[in-house]
């Protein structure tokens, strides 16, 4: 499993194409924010949802193998319980990469990828990682230009 920062870094510098499974069309919805962040970034975002015909302007499919083109991640938006389908559709497809995100824990399905020489991410974002690694963080209003645990010494009593 991928959970280092270099191994992290790597991923989102090198993979430009990322599958969304469970992608919502709801602006308010975690995975609908994620997508729009990567897109704006200059990832291609491909949703995956039955429900949908297109999402944030590009076509949807209702699932991974219906998709035309390589795809490099595939970011999973669903419950932890509906994960080992997907993974086994990532590893038909020949993705590179099974992210799973936050609260999204499967650790049988990454290592069934693992073993067919995916790469696996568990329990993070990718809009998270890529603010955090590539400094997106002022995407949002955040723009403190440092990143620090550290308690401002303006906040001090």
């Amino acid at each position: 499993m991928v959970d280092d920062i270099p191994g992290l870094r790597r991923i989102l510098k090198t993979s430009k194409v990322i599958a969304v499974v469970g992608l919502s069309a709801d602006w308010f919805r975690p995975s609908y924010f994620a997508a729009k962040y990567m897109l704006e970034h200059g990832y291609t975002v491909i949703p995956v949802n039955p429900k949908y015909d297109a999402i944030l302007g590009q076509k949807c499919y209702k699932s991974l193998r219906e998709i035309p083109v390589k795809v490099d991640i595939v970011d999973c938006f669903r419950k932890t319980e509906d994960i080992m389908p997907i993974a086994e559709d990532a590893i038909a497809i020949g993705a590179k990469v099974l992210w799973q995100q936050l609260g999204v824990k499967n650790t049988e399905a990454a290592g069934k990828v693992e073993a067919a020489g995916l790469e696996a991410v568990i329990d993070r974002c990718v809009k998270i990682e890529h603010a955090r690694l590539f400094g997106g963080l002022n995407w949002c209003g955040v723009n403190t230009k440092v990143i620090s645990a550290k308690r401002p010494q303006w906040l001090s009593y």
